[in-house]
C-alpha cells in the first residue's frame, strides 16, 4: 500500500432508482480524514467540482454508478487514485442468484446478534451489483475474498454496516438506526418520538466516526426540523458510507477476517467475530 492510502466507500441501493451514499477518506500524516461524504452519486460527483451538496434538497435521485467517473472524482479530490473500495452489496468473482455461502456464514455468525444477511436474488442486486464488480475489476481492482488476506494496493471488498456497527459502537446487539425499520423498533411510539430516537442513533454513529476522522463530518437535522422520517434517509446512507470506510481502515490495518469462501467473502471486524 502506497503512502496517503485512499478509501472510497460505497453504501450501494440495490436498484439503480435510490441513490447510494458515498465517503471518500484518506489517511494524511498518520490520521484519517474524510475528503468528501455524499447522499448520491451525482452529489458526489458535483463535489469533485467544487459544488456543495445541499442537503435539504426535497428528493435525490438515484443512479447507476458509473464506476469510472467515481474513481477519476475520487482522484480529483484527493489528489491521487483510490487504493481500495468498499461496497455494501452482495458482489463476488462469479455469477450468483441466491444466498451465497457469505450470506449463511454471516448469519450464522450473527442472527443471535440480529445482523444476519440480507438475501440477494436474481434481481436485487442481480445485473448491477454483476456491473459494478465488472466496472472495477476492469478499472484494475481486484476482489478480495478468503483467498486474499492480505491487504493490497488497488482491491475492492465486500463489508456489511451492522455488524460492524456492534465493534466501533460496543454494542451486543444491531443497532436499531435503519429509518425504514423504525416502526418495528418501536411500534407503540408516534412517528415525532420514532425521529428522536433514530436521530439519537444517528448523532451516536457519527460520533464515533468523528474519532476517526474527526470533527468535520456530518451535520444533522434536529427532531424539530427533520421533517419527516424519509427525510432521513439520505444521513442513514451517508452514514453506512462512513461505517464502510471505518471497515476498510480495519482492513488494511489487519482487522478484519473474511466470512465466505474464494468466491464471495463479506469483511467483518475480527472483534466481534467469533468462529475461526
Amino acid at each position: 500500500m502506497q503512502a496517503e492510502p485512499t478509501i472510497l466507500a460505497i453504501d450501494a441501493a440495490w436498484t439503480p432508482s435510490q441513490p447510494s451514499g458515498v465517503a471518500l477518506v484518506q489517511q494524511r500524516a498518520g490520521r484519517w480524514h474524510c475528503l468528501a461524504l455524499a447522499p448520491s452519486f451525482l452529489s458526489f460527483d458535483g463535489e469533485a467540482a467544487g459544488v456543495v451538496t445541499d442537503w435539504s434538497v426535497r428528493r435525490l435521485p438515484g443512479s447507476e454508478p458509473d464506476i469510472p467517473r467515481l474513481l477519476e472524482a475520487s482522484r480529483r479530490l484527493a489528489g491521487r487514485s483510490v487504493d481500495l473500495v468498499t461496497l455494501d452489496m452482495p458482489i463476488a468473482r462469479t455469477p450468483f442468484a441466491t444466498r451465497r455461502p457469505a450470506d449463511r456464514a454471516v448469519s450464522r455468525e450473527f442472527s443471535t446478534r440480529w445482523c444476519a444477511a440480507h438475501s440477494p436474488t436474481a434481481a436485487r442486486p442481480g445485473p448491477l451489483g454483476a456491473r459494478i464488480s465488472q466496472a472495477l475489476s476492469a478499472a484494475g481492482y481486484e476482489l478480495a475474498t478468503t483467498a486474499t488476506r492480505s491487504p493490497a494496493s488497488r482491491q475492492f471488498l465486500e463489508v456489511y454496516p451492522h455488524p460492524a456497527l456492534l465493534s466501533l459502537l460496543s454494542r451486543p446487539r444491531r443497532v436499531p438506526y435503519k429509518v425504514s425499520r423504525s416502526g418495528r423498533y418501536w411500534p407503540h411510539e408516534p412517528v415525532p418520538e420514532r425521529i428522536r430516537l433514530i436521530l439519537e442513533e444517528f448523532t451516536a454513529i457519527r460520533d464515533a466516526l468523528a474519532a476517526v476522522f474527526g470533527n468535520r463530518l456530518l451535520h444533522l437535522p434536529s427532531p424539530e426540523t427533520a421533517g419527516s422520517l424519509s427525510a432521513l434517509k439520505r444521513y442513514e446512507d451517508a452514514l453506512d458510507a462512513l461505517v464502510c470506510a471505518w471497515v476498510g481502515i480495519e482492513y488494511l490495518a489487519g482487522r478484519t477476517v473474511p466470512l465466505g469462501d474464494t468466491d464471495a467473502a463479506i469483511w467483518c471486524p475480527a472483534d466481534v467475530v467469533s468462529t475461526g
